[in-house]
């Protein structure tokens, strides 16, 4: 598969390309030159393929040229001791468990790829140096997937505020690859850092600066591999139609869903389940976008008013608009109607969701609910009920069993360096780590 820009005046390029210079010249993302049509794996694998044997089995087409069976397998292997869960509820609805991982985040999946495919194809002389701007657990998550991986420094960069959850063994003062570094600023000034340094082209050349946040196709593409396993679990016994109900704040989940369905997923659309941010919702309805003033809410992974996957929604809706008028179904939640959904989905079905799954679960019971609907919704929970268990205590009466995996995530730790938000400062905190 190769890559080409959002951007559209670089040239196309490979996979490997693709994620170790994520960020083209010319300012676009990386998104599939062409799909590849994978129907033949979708259709003919069985209920009891297990996650990393659907990884190690698609991967090698989908990635034909960077990948062969034998990488593929290792990396399935080096990338996923843990897999999701698909629980079907009734005839109508199911829900696609993706907090099974480290750090109990469905970005754990992404991640863990992108760490294992990286060691797979740099060579023995190769090195990377991966940026990272992170907040809640997504440090934890890269910290994990990345430490110790051969050929590898990772820099993770943290806004103004607490540092959690870090172990002190990764940093590369003690022996591992982490390097944590706190700038006194905004999450954004950490997004905007990463990109000038991957634009200061004799600085990024020298460390190999690449990126592990969403802009890097490397993450992005391994969300496709949770769709198709939900499918294959799920075909047997399908009678309607399939849809998925997609939290959706920076949009990503959404756009993997889209590129499963190019490759030949069989399915007939998709929800995409926003709070009150409702970012995208009058642009997938055919509307320009307009940012709108970012609110806070329940479900605060969803605060989102610019998605930074805007340019890859772009990209798909200029090429298929219909199918986005027609495929794709924007819906809002509001907080009240969001602790509605806990409640109602622990009444009735006995299950604990946080408010990010349960956005997606009201709009999926809301769907259900509309004149003619014959069809079966799978509801992607993308984060664990024992992170935000007070608000699941609040809207339940339950309380939640805290996994003893998780016990680390809250503890704080302090970073390696604290800098402002300026490039040399950055070059220097580096400098003097390496």
């Amino acid at each position: 598969m190769l890559f080409r820009s959002t951007g559209s005046t670089e040239k196309e390029v490979s996979f490997k390309d693709a994620i170790l210079h994520c960020l083209p010249r010319d300012g676009g993302l990386y998104v599939p030159a062409s799909v590849l049509d994978m129907r033949q794996y979708v259709l003919h694998m069985g209920s009891e393929t297990s996650y990393p044997e659907l990884v190690a089995t698609v991967a090698p087409t989908l990635l034909q040229g960077d990948l062969n069976p034998l990488s593929a397998a290792r990396i399935a292997e080096s990338a996923f001791d843990f897999e999701p869960e698909l629980k079907q509820l009734d005839d109508n609805f199911s829900v696609l468990t993706l907090f099974n991982g480290p750090t109990g985040v469905f970005k754990d999946y992404g991640i863990a790829f992108l760490a294992a495919v990286m060691e797979e194809l740099l060579k023995n002389d190769q090195q990377a140096m991966i940026l990272s701007a992170v907040r809640q657990d997504t440090g934890v998550s890269i910290a994990h997937a990345f430490y110790k991986r051969r050929g590898m420094i990772s820099v993770i960069l943290y806004p103004s505020g607490p540092v959690r959850g870090l172990d002190p063994k990764y940093y590369i003062t003690n022996g591992g690859n982490i390097i944590p570094i706190q700038i006194r600023g905004t999450f954004d000034d950490c997004q905007r850092l990463i990109v000038e340094a991957i634009n200061d082209r004799p600085f990024a050349e020298r460390y190999g600066i690449t990126c592990a946040n969403a802009i890097n196709p490397g993450r992005l593409l391994p969300q496709i591999f949770y769709y198709f396993y939900a499918f294959i679990k799920l075909k047997k016994t399908l009678s309607g139609e399939l849809i998925f109900s997609v939290p959706a704040g920076n949009f990503g989940n959404l756009i993997a869903g889209l590129y499963a369905w190019k490759m030949g997923m069989p399915v007939n659309g998709f929800i995409a389940a926003m709070n009150a941010n409702n970012a995208f919702g009058d642009y997938i309805k055919g509307k320009n976008f307009k940012a709108g003033r970012l609110i806070q809410t329940n479900s605060p992974a969803l605060d989102v008013s610019v998605p930074s996957n805007y340019e890859r929604l772009a990209s798909f809706y200029a090429e298929a608009p219909a199918v986005m008028r027609n495929m794709v179904y924007p819906d809002s939640i509001d907080d009240n109607t969001t602790i509605a959904a806990m409640e109602k989905a622990w009444k009735t079905y006995n299950i604990l969701l946080d408010p990010h799954s349960a956005v997606a679960f009201a709009a999926a019971q809301r769907l259900s609910q509309t004149a003619g609907f014959n069809g079966h919704v799978v509801v992607l929970a993308t984060g664990h009920p024992a992170k935000q268990a007070d608000l699941v205590m609040q809207a339940t009466g339950q309380l939640v069993n805290i996994p003893e995996k998780f016990s680390n995530l809250w503890k704080k730790t302090d970073p390696m360096a604290t800098i402002v938000p300026q490039l040399d400062a950055l070059e220097g905190a580096i400098a003097s780590c390496c």
